[in-house]
């Protein structure tokens, strides 16, 4: 007579209910979330102090009226592009690394005024100060 031996078989895990489980929780996580809305940060703007600086003599001053024409130490550029901002200012600077004031309109385009601080940094300038006036209380 023959015996048979039990042929053991390999126990099989079925992850099927466990993917299932998961999947949903995380959709359920998801719908729940809320979600943070940039515009309503809260943040911290920077102060200005009151004391006047007085700009130093090597200092370049670059005006920049209401339709974003620049003139740089008296003389008007000839377009606004960055390139010519940025040639005179090499030519004005000659390797020397002064600082810059900027007079800017209150109306100035702000992509001028960016312009000219991308200008600035591009040739090497670290010192850029932005002139205001004081607000008058009438």
């Amino acid at each position: 007579m023959r015996l048979q031996t039990s042929q053991s078989d390999e126990p099989e895990i079925n992850l099927t209910p466990l993917i299932d489980v998961v999947f949903l929780m995380l959709i359920f996580f998801m719908v729940t979330t809320t979600f943070i809305r940039e515009g309503n940060l809260a943040i911290t703007l920077p102060e200005a102090s009151l004391e006047p600086t007085v700009a130093s003599a090597d200092s370049v001053e670059l005006v920049i009226d209401t339709q974003g024409n620049y003139v740089l130490d008296g003389r008007e550029l000839v377009n606004r592009q960055r390139e010519t901002l940025v040639l005179a200012l090499r030519e004005l600077t000659a390797g020397a690394t002064p600082g810059i004031v900027i007079h800017a309109d209150a109306r100035t385009p702000h992509q001028a005024v960016v312009t000219a601080l991308d200008a600035a940094g591009y040739v090497g300038i670290q010192q850029i100060a932005i002139a205001t006036v004081p607000e008058n209380d009438d």
